[in-house]
């Protein structure tokens, strides 16, 4: 076989492939389980809307020809909704392609990008796969530290990642916070405020309308998804707003028909169901105000989220936690791949989901 070593970048060896966990059918193969309760990927346990089920089914024949490259239809609903112009808005395959054209369209070898820790693994990756360099600001008390991420900030900056709502622990940074930070940053730095939550979170009084940046012209870049409150994560659908000069440079390395017909069209319909986010987050709403009380019952300590997750303490291992809950048919996230060796994140299922998941907890932990 052909020495190929010397001919990688060698910027590539600082990328880990990314990790998704096993799947329910692996569990399920592995432990001979004849059902997995999978709450491990914050998906929306209610599922798309039926206005998007419908209208895939009335795109599936269509299949053979290739999608609307510029996204038409969900480009004009987006501007819409979100009463931007069509022209500061990019589609991609999930938000995490658009930090990709991000990274190509920004990027240099020998700049930096800034984030909190712990990070969404697609912020690393990106400064990553760019030869860029990462500066990692601890969290305090769970929430990004705004201040100290400023000072991070130098002549190198090219990216500021913020995740509101704060994945993995749930935290969302404020009105005020954010207004303070922006006041901070030069206009030569991009800040891409990662909204893949929001829905969860947009009714409070204190969460930021970042949007408000981008209408000014500010140097920003905010990304949204139809993959959790929407329940459309198998299509891997997302989007980007920012100024049009900004949309301009990442739509000059977005791949050709890099968003699929029924990704589209489902999108698309589901923008029509005006009933689809507030069934979402009413579910969501009292799920988790059931887990609360079921971890108080345990006395375990856990962060008040603003998502469709909680991060939680049980106390021991994360992975012990894990595999002891795997083995009796339910999927969490473990909290040692964000630097929580005892932690885990579980989403907010349906209600029996809830429930089966708290007995499950309520058992590895003998309480």
């Amino acid at each position: 076989m052909a020495e190929i070593d010397g001919m990688i970048r060698p910027t590539i060896n600082r990328i880990r492939p990314y990790s998704p966990g096993k799947s329910s059918a692996e569990v399920m193969a592995e432990l001979g389980l004849e059902k997995v309760t999978k709450l491990a990927s914050n998906e929306n346990p209610l599922g798309p809307s039926p206005l998007a089920i419908e209208a895939m089914r009335e795109a599936a024949a269509g299949v053979f020809v290739y999608p609307d490259p510029q996204c038409i239809e969900l480009t004009a609903g987006l501007a819409e909704m979100c009463e931007v112009d069509p022209e500061c808005i990019v589609i991609g395959r999930g938000s995490d392609e658009i930090m990709h054209m991000l990274g190509l369209a920004f990027i240099d070898p020998g700049d930096n990008v800034v984030f909190s820790l712990p990070a969404f693994a697609i912020y690393p990756y990106t400064a990553r796969v760019m030869d860029a360099e990462e500066i990692g600001v601890p969290h305090v008390d769970f929430r990004h530290d705004l201040p100290a991420m400023a000072d991070a900030i130098n002549d190198r900056t090219k990216v500021v990642f913020v995740s509101n709502p704060y994945n993995p622990t749930g935290t969302i940074v404020t009105r005020d916070e954010v207004a303070a930070f922006m006041d901070r940053v030069s206009d030569d730095v991009v800040v891409v405020w990662d909204e893949a939550y929001m829905e969860y979170a947009a009714s409070g009084p204190d969460y930021p309308d970042t949007l408000q940046y981008v209408r000014e012209g500010r140097n920003c870049l905010v990304l949204r998804t139809f993959s959790k409150a929407w329940g459309l994560a198998g299509l891997r659908v997302g989007y980007g707003m920012g100024s049009p000069e900004i949309m301009g440079a990442l739509k000059q390395v977005r791949e050709p028909f890099n968003v699929g017909l029924m990704a589209q069209v489902a999108a698309a319909a589901s923008l029509k169901d005006l009933d689809q986010v507030p069934r979402s987050v009413a579910n969501n709403d009292t799920g988790k105000e059931h887990l609360y009380a079921r971890f108080d019952e345990m006395g375990l300590d856990y962060v008040r989220t603003h998502s469709n997750f909680i991060f939680v303490d049980t106390g021991m291992d994360s992975v012990e936690c894990f595999d002891g809950l795997m083995r009796l048919g339910v999927t969490v996230r473990t909290g040692d791949i964000f630097g929580f060796p005892t932690h885990i994140r579980v989403t907010v299922g349906l209600p029996e989901e809830n429930e089966i998941f708290a007995d499950a907890l309520s058992a590895v932990l003998g309480k």
